[in-house]
């Protein structure tokens, strides 16, 4: 192996290795290899596994995949071994024509979790070509004239190789009046000038035939030949000659068609046909560049002829000859440099790289939700782009390398508020006017149990019906979850709450599924007026979310009592038996029938009137409190009899009622003593059903009432004359116990008798019950108003007597 050769591949590995080093310190991610052009198919490049320290067994679940940027897949990962190989020949000349370098840009990307791993593949290259010259033959027309060390451009050979495998330089057959100088361009291509060395004798030797050889320097070496044909003309000693020997002109890409670039101007001293000038392009000039440019070979005027692209040309070198008419043709020529100026063609490009959607909404922030690249092929402003996303929007872009970004998550996100993002990648350059494109992507988000149950109401006041049948729909009570699926299945449940040692699970009950609340018993108003409780709303979520809420059942009032006659007392059946004087004033109070109804205040108010009277235009019925009183005095043709059927009704619906009848006789007799009375055994009943507060608050009015009668009758007594006998009372009311007149009897459940007094106001009589113990008689006395309290010792002065005797005695 050629030393020199051992030394230079030496180098250019150390350097590769430095280089590789470089770039490690800068980005950690990106792996060079290099290898040579053209090798077989399957050939095995590199274990990125291995290289990338990755495990084997995991490329085929996280689905590596290898992208080739900006070309045909020429290689491939093998996922069961994690090597690198090659799928189709790689020509370095096809893919990086004319570059010195020429890389293949990769990108390994894998998921779960999401990796990208960018590679740079060399692709060397190797002396598979020979140089060639783009014709057979080179004819050159050389005057007599022309004086030694002139110089003449010949064809340049062209080799597809690069670097030392590119031509290298150019060998000339022997000859004695020419030889060769190798010229190289500024792009690094080589190029010969024919050079005369001696003055041509056309009648010498009219006609030179050399051979130019083009030699690379790869190893072996490659060469092409070509055929130089020197004609030797008269002379014509004046060639054409330009304003500049080069000219750099700026162009603007996509400059119209036919647009103007320069106008040349060259020259001849001569006259005649020897100063008629035609332009040319050199065989210097690529084929590319006449492709697009157009010279007029009369007026020298280069144009516009296909499309200039700053992205694939940026300049185009030209070499234009101007050649005169003589006999012996002479000829001048001049460079020209074009720099074409970038102009703001190219619309930025997205690549969304990777996109996980679906996410669940109670994602962690900065978790990347998306991997996006751009590019421009643009330069300078019009190549730099910026990448934003509408505001508003719970998402923020990352920078994470060249031209990455990484979209993450800024803010909480809510299902319940927003269930999916529209996301628009909108990438812009910063040219004038500057150019844009957009990617949307839709992200959804998944449900979490982040949302307790809510009850439209925070308090439910159900109003039921006493009476009301067992298992009766009450009322639905349904909450309402706005997550979705199993977090928004509610279950529903009543709280345990005891009352009166019942759990409220035996009165009512809820259905779990839909919410509908059921009585299990029926209510009666007069024993429960109402309930206090909580339901629970639960979903099905994990862990589960609960509410709950405060349900008020108010039991209402059916009218479904009658009324009961408590005054006058009935001893046996529904008669009542009252002695009346006949010498009872008008107006006079008879009697009084108090009802009570345990129903509610409406259902319980009560109204009296007469259903049957003997006489209508003796007596009256206050309706409102029951009071019977006379309407006129008797007349002794009026009967001894009267019987009166009162009736209580009640204000319900329908109405319910309950009637007493009242037996009257009208006697002559007037009360004289003490020993003249009846004295009836007390006798009472506990009435059970009638309410304890009514009684008590009744008791308490009595009690007052009572008192106040008492102090009363002593002021009167004290200014009353004093009198040894009492007179007999003309109008004195005789009551037994099983007629109560014209008062108002209660009956409580400690056994007293609370009478209501009855105070006539004709000749000034007072009638007083006193409240009799259990197993005492009582005796009512009539005191007249003018009796005085002094002689107490005579039985007719007496205020009040109670006889008391046990209850064994009486009996």
């Amino acid at each position: 192996m050629d030393p020199a050769l051992t030394k230079k591949s030496l180098e250019r590995y150390v350097l590769l290795v430095i280089l590789f080093s470089v770039f490690c310190e800068i980005s950690s991610s990106v792996t060079h290899y290099s290898i040579p052009e053209e090798m077989k198919e399957g050939s095995v490049v590199a274990n990125l596994a291995t290289d990338l320290g990755l495990d084997v067994k995991t490329l085929t679940k996280r689905k590596m995949r290898l992208d080739i940027i900006t070309n045909k897949k020429y290689l491939d990962v093998n996922k069961e071994t994690g090597e690198l190989y090659i799928v189709e020949k790689i020509d370095r000349e096809h893919i990086c024509y004319k570059r010195s370098s020429c890389y293949l840009k990769l990108e390994v990307t894998l998921e779960n979790p999401l990796r990208i791993f960018n590679i740079e593949l060399e692709v060397l290259d190797m002396n598979d070509n020979a140089p060639q010259f783009r014709r057979d033959a080179i004819h050159l027309d050389i005057s007599e004239a022309t004086p030694k060390g002139e110089r003449f451009s010949l064809s340049n050979a062209v080799d597809q190789d690069v670097g030392t495998n590119s031509l290298k330089t150019y060998h000339l057959s022997e000859s004695e009046y020419f030889n060769i100088e190798v010229q190289t361009g500024r792009d690094g291509s080589k190029f010969a000038d024919l050079i005369l060395k001696k003055t041509l004798d056309r009648e010498r030797q009219g006609l030179h035939n050399l051979i130019l050889t083009a030699v690379d320097g790869g190893t072996p070496a490659r060469s092409g030949t070509v055929s130089i044909v020197v004609h030797v003309l008269d002379t014509n000693d004046n060639a054409p000659a330009f304003d500049k020997a080069a000219y750099n002109i700026p162009v603007m890409e996509n400059s119209p068609i036919g647009s103007v670039i320069i106008h040349l101007n060259a020259t001849d001293l001569d006259e005649g046909s020897n100063s008629d000038i035609s332009y040319s392009y050199s065989l210097y000039t690529s084929e590319k560049t006449q492709e697009t440019f157009n010279l007029n070979p009369t007026t020298g005027e280069i144009t516009v002829k296909g499309m200039l692209n700053y992205e694939d040309f940026r300049i185009y070198d030209m070499e234009v000859i101007a050649t005169d008419k003589g006999a012996n043709s002479l000829s001048g020529q001049c460079t020209i440099k074009l720099l074409v100026e970038d102009m703001n063609d190219n619309h930025p490009e997205i690549s969304i790289k990777s996109f996980q959607s679906p996410v669940s909404e109670n994602i962690e922030l900065d978790t990347v939700i998306a991997v996006v690249s751009v590019s421009d092929k643009d330069s300078g402003d019009n190549g730099q782009v910026d990448l934003h996303i509408p505001e508003n929007m719970p998402f923020k872009l990352r920078e994470s390398s060249d031209n990455y970004y990484e979209l993450v998550v800024s803010e909480p996100l809510d299902r319940e508020k927003v269930p999916e993002y529209e996301i628009t990648f909108t990438v812009t350059d910063r040219g004038s006017p500057p150019l844009s494109d957009n990617e949307t992507m839709t992200l959804e988000l998944l449900d979490v149990n982040d949302n307790v149950p809510q009850f439209s109401q925070s308090f439910y006041t159900i109003r039921v019906m006493e009476n009301n049948a067992p298992g009766s729909l009450l009322s639905s009570l349904t909450a309402f979850d706005p997550d979705l699926h199993e977090n928004q299945y509610l279950v529903y449940f009543i709280i345990e709450k005891e009352i009166a040692n019942t759990s409220m699970s035996m009165l009512f009950s809820i259905n779990p599924e839909n919410g509908n609340f059921y009585a299990l018993k029926t209510f009666d108003y007069e024993i429960e007026k109402e309930f206090l409780f909580h339901i629970e709303a639960r979903d099905s979520g994990s862990p589960p979310l609960s509410s709950n809420v405060t349900v008020h059942i108010i039991i209402v009032d059916q009218n479904d009592n009658a009324p009961v006659i408590v005054s006058p007392w009935r001893a046996h059946g529904s008669v009542v038996e009252e002695k009346i004087p006949r010498s009872t004033d008008k107006g006079s109070l008879v009697a009084k029938v108090i009802a009570l109804d345990t129903d509610s205040v409406h259902n319980s108010r009560i109204t009296y009137q007469f259903l049957q009277v003997t006489d209508a235009s003796l007596f009256s019925l206050d309706q409102y409190n029951g009071e019977i009183r006379t309407m006129r005095m008797f007349s002794y043709k009026d009967s001894r009899h009267h019987r009166l059927v009162v009736v209580a009704k009640e204000n319900g619906e329908p109405a319910l009622s309950a009637t007493v009848t009242i037996k009257l006789l009208t006697v002559e007799t007037d009360v004289k003593a003490y020993s003249d009375m009846t004295e009836m055994p007390l006798e009472y009943d506990i009435f059970s059903d009638i309410n304890l507060y009514l009684v008590i608050g009744l008791a308490s009015v009595s009690f007052l009432l009572l008192i106040t009668i008492l102090v009363t009758i002593v002021l009167k007594c004290q200014k009353s004359k004093p009198s040894k006998t009492a007179p007999p009372s003309r109008n004195s009311v005789i009551s037994e116990r099983n007629s109560t007149i014209a008062d108002s009897t209660l009956v409580s459940n400690d056994a007293y008798w609370y009478s209501l007094f009855l105070a006539e106001t004709r000749k000034g009589k007072l009638v007083v019950r006193q409240p009799v113990p259990k197993g005492s008689r009582y005796i009512v006395s009539s005191i007249p108003r003018g009796t005085g309290l002094s002689e107490t010792s005579d039985s007719a002065a007496s205020t009040l007597q109670e006889s008391t005797t046990s209850s064994n005695s009486s009996k």
